[in-house]
């Protein structure tokens, strides 16, 4: 993709206070990235070199992926973790897939096969545990794959142990409200890709207006209407730092750009700082 329907890159601090949170793990470092849809045409190598080495520069404990590795066929995720074994991290990586990933049959297997190729951990309703056992990690299938089960992960957890979910679809913060959700990581959306400042994403304005038109009216039209819940329901959760219900999710704008483009949009590398809410 072309940089200016891309835009410049931007490294995003965020800072999270964790409840219960050991003083040992005080002042974490993750580095979250998402939605690369590495094909060819969407994200530019130079693109992607600069947001690992801007991920290099933070020297994370921890890197984390939430999903869309690639767009249609999985055969780029190939030349994808070349790039990706570049990332360095104190623990490694952890990652989940994304609806892309699944495209085709074999694209779970093909796609999950290369991120474990250079070490990355790819959870599927799994809880993974690389800061020791008082800071649980949580992957979910995709929600959109038929097997995104969180029941059995979340309910055998100790309630008394945080715990962060990755789940590629923010939509799944609606459900996930049922269980402690420390701090969900989310991607997909791509944070709408073009905002308009003070007023939000294009696809919310539009939801907006839609059902500000009578409902007689509102029937004729409902093309675009389903195209915006095609992608997500949730467009007030498009990017950044939400409070649902009792939980926290964050929303990663992505890496990679569909036409017509990114505005006051730019992709993102997120930059994570866990701390101690009593700290």
């Amino acid at each position: 993709m072309h940089r200016l329907l891309t835009g410049p890159l931007s490294v995003d601090p965020v800072t999270v206070a964790i409840a219960g949170l050991p003083p040992a793990l005080h002042n974490t470092k993750l580095v979250q990235f998402s939605d690369f849809h590495y094909d060819g045409l969407r994200l530019s190598d130079d693109l992607l070199t600069q947001a690992i080495a801007a991920s290099n520069a933070l020297e994370p404990d921890l890197v984390l992926l939430t999903g869309d590795y690639v767009t249609d066929e999985p055969d780029p995720i190939h030349d994808l973790v070349q790039h990706l074994k570049q990332l360095r991290s104190r623990l490694g990586i952890l990652a989940v897939l994304g609806n892309h990933d699944l495209h085709e049959d074999h694209s779970q297997a093909e796609v999950t096969a290369a991120l474990t190729s250079i070490g990355a951990q790819v959870l599927w309703n799994q809880v993974a545990y690389p800061l020791g056992t008082d800071l649980a990690f949580v992957g979910l299938a995709d929600f959109w794959s038929g097997e995104f089960a969180p029941t059995p992960v979340l309910s055998e957890l100790n309630p008394a142990v945080p715990r962060i979910v990755l789940s590629h679809n923010p939509d799944t913060a609606q459900i996930l409200q049922k269980w402690r959700v420390d701090l969900q990581l989310s991607g997909h959306t791509h944070g709408g890709q073009v905002v308009i400042p003070g007023f939000g994403t294009i696809s919310k304005l539009y939801e907006d207006v839609f059902y500000s038109i009578p409902k007689t009216i509102r029937s004729a039209i409902p093309s675009m209407r389903k195209h915006c819940h095609r992608v997500v329901q949730h467009w007030e959760w498009a990017s950044g730092l939400h409070q649902v219900g009792n939980n926290l999710l964050y929303v990663n704008r992505g890496l990679g750009t569909y036409l017509p483009g990114r505005l006051f949009c730019p992709p993102e590398v997120t930059a994570i700082t866990l701390v101690c809410q009593d700290a």
